[in-house]
């Protein structure tokens, strides 16, 4: 090892004292690289874990355990005056036409007990799919329908390998007489697991086999539209007020402060707010979209806000003295020069403000979105839930079946989110400007 001495402000060092001394900080940085390495892959490895249970428990969802039957749509039963009319049909017993088309299958089943548990292979979702099918077709009554009918959830959760077929009969939900009945039916070619629209089309339901997510869908779609047509205005309006043409002062100061503060705010407490402000005070309707995109709003708007300034200040001063330079007025300096040239970036904060939004749960259950809501919203004022609510509605019931269709709304939800964030990142590669 070389010897010899360094100069520094006070003497000289020993050069051996030097080089262990690089030593000791080449070993701290690679230490500290090793670290950051470890902890990358650590949470990466933990949100593969997550993404393979949400998968895992979610892909048998979008399959459904479907009977295939006959049914003659009796006149007698539907529309005994053959007038047609809607409200007859409605108030039909498509119940009974169902469970006639089942025990034509088995037609040695006699006991009123056997029949009973025959019923029950079918879900109830059975007796509404057949109205509405009626009800939009009137002339069918008279005729014979071959239709797919969802099961009821115990048969596909058996159908799926989530009940043992082996365990002794007292310790299952499906009697050793129904699984007979079920393996005749599968020989037959009626009993199938087919993609499950079900899931994509219909509302919420109490029964897991005709539950479905779109009327969540459409209620976040309304909230997020009227959060999105309130907040991105008044978020950048604020903003370009702030940033171009506000006084430094201290009340300013003051509203800088509490923008940044709100930003940190737990989102349940602007739940709070818009159940005094908007419904206890406004006397706003309880579990619409309108409500709840005003609370939504207000807890996006400090994010849009803080996101569109930053945007503003990424401006070059040299383009706002070049156009006062030849005569615009500020305000047509802002609104003709500065704007355009920041408004991807601001678009891009708005789209990661709205994607929070979506994903929020706590203030809509303050202002009455977990309702069980059965129809699709047509409105801003109908009643409503939103996906976030639903997966947490989901996730309190008992039922086996709710746990696969939690986590493929879940898996819906995140496909949403990452679309949104992927959509800003995009926006924001394809206008940036560098200066």
């Amino acid at each position: 090892m070389e010897t010899g001495t360094f100069p520094t402000q006070g003497g000289r060092k020993p050069l051996g004292i030097i080089q262990a001394g690089l030593a000791k900080r080449k070993a701290a940085e690679t230490r500290f690289k090793t670290y950051g390495i470890v902890a990358i892959a650590a949470g990466l490895v933990f949100l593969a874990i997550l993404f393979i249970s949400i998968v895992g428990n979610a892909y048998t969802a979008f399959q459904q355990t479907q009977v295939k039957l006959d049914l003659y749509l009796d006149p007698d039963v539907i529309d005994p005056e053959g007038t047609r009319d809607l409200d007859v049909l409605s108030g039909a017993n498509y119940a009974a036409i169902v469970r006639s088309g089942l025990q034509d299958q088995f037609p040695d089943v006699e006991s009123r007990r056997d029949r009973r548990a025959l019923n029950a292979l079918v879900g109830r979702g059975a007796t509404y799919d057949l109205r509405a099918t009626v009800m939009a077709v009137p002339d069918l009554v008279g005729e014979t329908l071959t239709v797919w009918v969802p099961a009821d959830d115990d048969v596909d959760m058996l159908l799926k390998g989530n009940i043992d077929r082996e365990a002794a009969e007292e310790g299952r939900r499906l009697s050793d007489q129904q699984l007979a009945w079920i393996d005749q039916l599968e020989s037959r070619g009626r009993l199938a697991k087919r993609f499950n629209a079900d899931f994509f089309t219909k509302g919420d339901s109490r029964e897991p086999e005709s539950a479905g997510i779109r009327g969540a869908v459409v209620g976040s779609f309304y909230t997020m539209l009227v959060t999105l047509l309130l907040s991105f205005p008044l978020g950048v309006a604020a903003a370009v007020y702030l940033e171009e043409f506000a006084p430094q002062n201290r009340f300013t100061d003051i509203i800088e402060v509490n923008i940044n503060n709100l930003a940190a705010v737990p989102s349940i407490v602007f739940g709070l707010l818009g159940l005094a402000v908007f419904i206890n005070f406004f006397g706003l309707p309880r579990s619409v979209p309108l409500v709840g995109g005003l609370v939504l709003t207000l807890m996006t708007l400090p994010t849009i806000i803080i996101a569109s300034r930053a945007t503003l200040k990424a401006v070059p001063p040299s383009i706002r003295e070049a156009a006062l330079g030849v005569g615009a007025s500020q305000l047509q300096t802002v609104v003709l020069h500065v704007l355009p040239l920041a408004m991807p970036g601001m678009l891009t904060g708005a789209i990661i403000g709205m994607a929070r939004a979506l994903g929020e749960t706590a203030p809509l259950l303050m202002i009455g979105m977990v309702a069980f809501i059965v129809d699709i919203p047509q409105g801003i004022l109908d009643p409503a839930t939103a996906l976030p609510v639903q997966i947490f509605l989901w996730a309190d019931s008992p039922e086996r079946a709710f746990v696969e269709r939690t986590s493929a709304a879940t898996l819906v939800l995140l496909f949403f989110l990452i679309v949104m964030n992927a959509l800003a990142v995009v926006l924001r590669k394809r206008f940036e400007r560098r200066w």
